[in-house]
């Protein structure tokens, strides 16, 4: 029987500007013997599939963990705090598009890695989209691009998009 782990101790061993990690001692059910767990606290994020006249809205740009360029739906991390998932979708879409949506449509949310990270991404559908003009964050080098969704879903099943989120957000809003 699968029971739930109880967390006994926790220490933060590294504090930094994306996530945090700590060092867990945890139970399992009624057993007493303690196990180690390591697990990065994340703030989350949110990820948007924009449609615009027919097309899928996709964000390119390096992605220094896979030490390649990537083709992504636009995406980013809340804020730490609280702040409000459809208001961090809207910001985020403005500021790597340049789009504003006038319908949102939820998608529910996944976990990115829910055996090391707390990390939840919310995911939406952003649909009636006006143009505007991007304004990535400092250091971020993102260009957009629009492609039709048959050509989308054909590089998602031949590999040429291979990011977790987008694939997901993908099959969410289209039911694939």
């Amino acid at each position: 029987m699968i029971q739930k782990e109880k967390t006994v101790q926790t220490e933060t061993i590294f504090s930094g500007k994306v996530f945090d990690i700590h060092s867990d001692e945890a139970t399992i059910g009624d057993n007493p013997t303690l196990q180690h767990r390591e697990v990065i606290i994340h703030s989350g994020g949110v990820s948007i599939v924009a449609e615009h006249e027919g097309k899928i809205v996709l964000v390119r740009q390096f992605r220094y963990g896979a030490q390649q360029i990537m083709l992504e739906i636009p995406a980013g991390k809340l804020d730490h705090g609280n702040e409000d998932i459809l208001s961090a979708a809207k910001r985020e879409l403005e500021e790597e598009t340049g789009y504003h949506a006038e319908k949102w449509t939820s998608l529910g949310h996944i976990f990115s890695t829910p055996a090391i990270c707390t990390e939840k991404i919310y995911l939406f559908l952003a649909e009636n989209l006006t143009a505007g003009k991007p304004h990535p964050d400092d250091g971020e080098i993102v260009e957009y691009i629009e492609l039709p969704k048959e050509k989308v879903f054909e590089m998602v099943k031949n590999g040429e998009i291979c990011d977790a989120k987008t694939i997901c957000g993908l099959m969410r809003a289209y039911k694939l």
